[in-house]
């Protein structure tokens, strides 16, 4: 069981993962499409009937939102036997997904699957992260990675990226470690950019980072909820001087499994306590508490904790903030999380890609559901684009000045004693 976010294909994509295909061509204009092959038409329909029947069949909310499922099959399987490509059939079932209103539910096309499962590997990259708009073509550039290719052609955060070698950029898009792409790309002042980048071997980025260059601060930066965070959670605060404050940084994460956010909440929390309930199809609630594995911890660490948060942290990065800003274990900083927190599930497809399908439903332990609401900061601290380009960092600050003063109340209050 996973729970991830997906906000239509990703919230977050990351770019230049394993490159093994060429990136396609630009089409010649006015040329009629070639009809697709027979072998294509069967690979439509057999991907095309396994997420309309995983949806109908084990979706979580049984009456499907309300949507006529049948209609829908006979709206959208024409259309998707009829692509000539892996891009034409996704974008077919993903617009079939979008009618369930759902954030997790969407299909990865094969190209995807291969570069997030390759995400944390040594890989040829162009340096990029991207943060899909409300359209399929609509990336903006999110992250830059310290010298990459991008960072050394002068790309910025917040451009949009318009064009990859004369086509939208897609999940389907793939490049070669040595091989030149040319992107086109419009800056804040709607300037159009263009640059061509040639991806590269690099270093892989780790999912988990602990930092400890602010004195008496520890930071855990979080990539996603990948298998290990907790144990490895435990082993960074084990030992940890009682007047170190600590701050979780899920800014920008996606998600991942349910099974480490329980694990990284068990760090926090005493064990056993409820943090919430999940209920399946069949209606039967289920209620979670903090029996994660948290390395060699038995009791929940004492010293103070922020939680860091942004509008692409979901899932996972949401409920767990959630928790422990319910239980006041920690005070969470930022901007208002994507509000896309359902427990979802990945089903492999017969042309290697995936289907991630919510199969459960996610309340608080206090019952609140966060679906379509997110976590609301106890101290809003947005930080601008101009800023973050700058290297300034306005919710650490706050969140580091908001410790300082809860460790400062903490030691004005007289210990009791008999």
């Amino acid at each position: 069981m996973r729970l991830r976010a997906s906000a239509r294909i990703f919230s977050l994509l990351l770019l230049g993962l394993p490159l093994s295909v060429p990136a396609v061509a630009q089409p010649v204009l006015n040329q009629v499409a070639a009809p697709p092959t027979r072998e294509r038409v069967r690979l439509n329909q057999r991907v095309f009937d396994r997420v309309w029947t995983e949806v109908r069949r084990g979706y979580y909310e049984p009456t499907l939102h309300g949507v006529d499922w049948n209609a829908a099959r006979a709206q959208f399987r024409p259309q998707a036997l009829a692509a000539t490509d892996e891009r034409g059939l996704y974008r077919v079932v993903n617009q079939m997904l979008e009618l369930l209103d759902d954030g997790h539910a969407a299909a990865s096309p094969p190209a995807a699957v291969r570069r997030q499962e390759a995400q944390f590997a040594r890989r040829a990259v162009m340096g990029l992260t991207l943060m899909r708009g409300q359209t399929p073509d609509d990336w903006t550039v999110e992250r830059i990675r310290p010298g990459s290719p991008a960072e050394e052609a002068g790309v910025q955060l917040g451009w949009a990226l318009n064009s990859v070698d004369g086509q939208p950029w897609g999940p389907d898009v793939e490049t070669h470690e040595g091989v030149p792409v040319h992107l086109v790309l419009t800056d804040e002042t709607g300037q159009r950019r263009e640059t061509t980048l040639t991806p590269r071997i690099m270093d892989a980025v780790e999912p988990f980072t602990a930092d400890t260059s602010r004195p008496g601060v520890l930071v855990l930066r979080v990539e996603q909820f990948d298998k290990g965070l907790g144990p490895w959670m435990g082993s960074e605060l084990e030992g940890l001087p009682a007047d170190v404050d600590v701050v979780l940084d899920l800014r920008g994460n996606p998600g991942g499994r349910l099974m480490e956010a329980e694990s990284v909440l068990t760090c926090f929390l005493p064990r056993d306590q409820v943090w919430a309930t999940r209920t399946g199809r069949s209606g039967r609630p289920v209620v979670l508490r903090a029996a994660g594995d948290c390395g060699d911890r038995r009791d929940p660490l004492a010293n103070a904790v922020a939680v860091l948060v942004d509008q692409g942290s979901r899932s996972a990065a949401e409920l767990t903030p959630a928790a422990l800003q319910e239980a006041r274990r920690g005070i969470v900083v930022g901007e208002k999380t994507g509000g896309s927190v359902l427990i979802a599930q990945e089903t492999n497809l017969p042309d290697g890609g995936k289907l991630t399908l919510s199969r459960a439903d996610f309340v608080t332990s206090g019952g609140m559901r966060l679906e379509k609401h997110g976590v609301t900061p106890d101290i809003a601290a947005p930080r601008s684009v101009a800023q973050r380009r700058a290297g300034d960092d306005p919710a650490m600050e706050a969140a580091i000045a908001a410790l300082q003063a809860e460790d400062r109340a903490r030691a004005s209050t007289p210990a009791s004693g008999l």
